[in-house]
């Protein structure tokens, strides 16, 4: 299958850095934070974070499918914006999914965490008052419902898979639509990912395993995520969403559809190791196993968009594997969540449209807060962002369990 290439048709994506899309690329490219101070519950007295990545709230009056009857029965953001990007990436693709393309278009969009907000209310609803909660409160908390919806929304009914990865999902939602679109499954697929973790015991649970930055200095919120840097302290809990539309090259024609970018190669793989802790060999061996479906070697590489959570043995071990990947020669590498923090399983989707704007207009965008690490030998694009030509590109992205997945990008345009 090396030489199968499914093209990307569109994209769109929510972040901390804003909810329109080439705002957010000109903030990236500017090297700006976007992060801030934690508002999305209000923490209490003693509470160990009060930093986060936070997506401003948009009008919806411009979308039917968020009329205020859609939005009272589906509280948790997650959806609202979920529904948001698809749409938007499909406008943007040229796209309408119509009744005789539902059936060959597939929903991959995933996220990892879900909308557990709205359960967690129904139970602090249902122990301090001994209301019941209401009927929607578990379809809320459903992790496949944002597929489920998205196929409402646009009428998709092809395969709808839920493709939970943890960290890892919205990387693996490409990889997973490549191969629908692969084995003749699909010809069109809605992948991406979206989470809104901002809820006080997740959030706090982040905290108590070392894993979430914890801020006991009270400094910068734009200073807190500094991935590969000396003084990493761990990932910034954020929200947001992407949607990006993949389809076979024979769709595109067929349909006079436009495009820059290929899915020039993917892998997946597991550490089968330890339940949060990346193990150095499994994630060397999924970049290289990339590299290689791509009909590549690690030379042919321009450019690195990293997972980068900001954790002290995460960081280090991806370090080490790109540097045992690329033999001690890595590419530049630009670590986004320095920016927007770490959106869970919407991080890698995100991620994933930078890179592609990335591609597209010949520039990477910088790793801002880094200092250098004398256990991290990487050219982090710390001075502000550059100009690069970038044929392909490497995404990487690893999320707990030991989910590995990373993805080679091919500019054809």
């Amino acid at each position: 299958m090396t030489g199968f290439r499914p093209v990307i048709l569109g994209y769109d994506a929510v972040s901390p850095l804003g909810t329109d899309l080439e705002r957010q690329w000109a903030r990236a490219l500017a090297g700006e934070s976007g992060l801030g101070r934690l508002t999305r519950f209000a923490p209490a007295p003693g509470f160990p974070v009060t930093v986060a990545g936070q997506v401003e709230e948009i009008d919806p009056a411009p979308f039917p499918f968020l009329s205020p009857r859609q939005l009272a029965l589906w509280p948790s953001p997650i959806f609202k914006y979920s529904l948001l990007v698809v749409h938007r990436a499909l406008k943007r693709a040229g796209l309408e999914i119509t009744p005789s393309l539902a059936p060959e278009t597939a929903v991959t969009f995933s996220p990892a965490i879900g909308g557990l907000d709205a359960v967690l209310q129904a139970d602090r609803t249902l122990r301090s008052t001994g209301r019941m909660p209401k009927p929607y409160a578990n379809p809320n908390a459903c992790i496949n419902m944002v597929a489920g919806k998205i196929a409402m929304l646009t009428g998709a009914t092809g395969p709808n898979i839920t493709t939970v990865t943890a960290c890892a999902t919205g990387a693996t939602s490409l990889a997973v639509g490549a191969l629908l679109i692969a084995a003749g499954q699909a010809k069109l697929v809605i992948c991406g990912g979206a989470d809104f973790p901002l809820v006080e015991p997740i959030v706090a649970g982040f905290a108590s395993m070392n894993g979430g930055y914890r801020d006991e200095a009270q400094e910068d919120p734009a200073r807190a995520s500094r991935p590969f840097s000396v003084d990493r302290r761990g990932f910034v809990v954020s929200e947001g969403a992407a949607g990006l539309i993949l389809a076979s090259q024979d769709f595109a024609r067929t349909h006079g559809l436009g495009y820059q970018i290929e899915l020039a190669g993917w892998a997946m793989n597991a550490d089968a190791n330890h339940y949060v802790a990346p193990y150095q060999p499994t994630v060397a061996a999924c970049l290289a196993r990339a590299i290689a479906r791509a009909g590549l070697k690690p030379g042919d590489i321009q450019a690195v968009n990293a997972h980068a959570a900001s954790t002290r043995i995460g960081d280090l071990v991806e370090a080490r594997a790109l540097s045992a990947v690329f033999e001690g020669r890595p590419p530049p590498v630009s670590a986004n969540k320095s920016q927007i923090g770490h959106a869970m399983g919407a991080a890698s989707a995100i991620e994933t449209i930078l890179a592609l704007r990335g591609m597209e207009e010949s520039f990477l965008a910088p790793t801002i807060n880094y200092r250098p690490d004398p256990d991290i030998d990487l050219d982090c694009v710390s001075e502000g962002a550059r100009p690069c030509l970038q044929e392909h590109v490497l995404k990487n992205a690893f999320g707990f369990g030991g989910s590995n997945c990373c993805l080679v990008f091919r500019k054809v345009a």
